[in-house]
């Protein structure tokens, strides 16, 4: 197994946790385009889900507001919140390990709204990244279909599916 990067760490440490939360927002915004479970979030609707990453000392705050992630300023009151080490989220962002046995093992705990942490952790298990449909989602059909052959030819598609199930087990 793989760990974050050395200088993610500093990186938390250092700057501010409403750069961070906008910058994790957007990158998730993006790669929810064409995904099924984008859909999911609708049932998190007005819910803040709080991220606190304790080796950092990190609390990053987001809502769902129409199937979207919304930063919100720091301490702003939570429904959930998920804790854990850096490393612990890094494994579960990288699909390395499995959110049950990262929760049932207590690396990953949750606190608050009990329903809705369950929902979140079952999301989590369910997802699955469709790179061809996200393509489709940001590039559009004429595009997405020239970039595809593009990737096939090239050998990149090949790659990049290879890298995804690698980060889906």
């Amino acid at each position: 197994m793989t760990k974050p990067p050395a200088p993610l760490a500093s990186l938390l440490r250092l700057l501010p946790d409403r750069l961070h939360g906008q910058s994790l927002a957007l990158l998730c915004n993006h790669l929810m385009k064409g995904q099924y479970l984008a859909g999911q979030l609708q049932e998190l609707d007005g819910k803040r889900l709080c991220l606190h990453i304790r080796d950092t000392g990190n609390e990053l705050v987001f809502a769902v507001r129409g199937g979207r992630l919304v930063r919100q300023p720091a301490k702003t009151a939570w429904d959930v919140r998920i804790g854990g080490r850096l490393e612990d989220f890094w494994l579960l962002a990288t699909r390395q390990e499995d959110p049950d046995t990262l929760f049932f093992s207590r690396s990953l705990t949750i606190e608050g709204d009990t329903e809705t942490g369950l929902y979140v952790k079952n999301f989590l298990d369910a997802l699955e990244f469709d790179l061809d449909a996200h393509m489709m989602e940001v590039l559009g059909p004429r595009v997405s279909a020239r970039a595809q052959k593009l990737a096939r030819l090239t050998g990149v598609e090949q790659r990049l599916k290879r890298l995804l199930n690698q980060s889906q087990r």
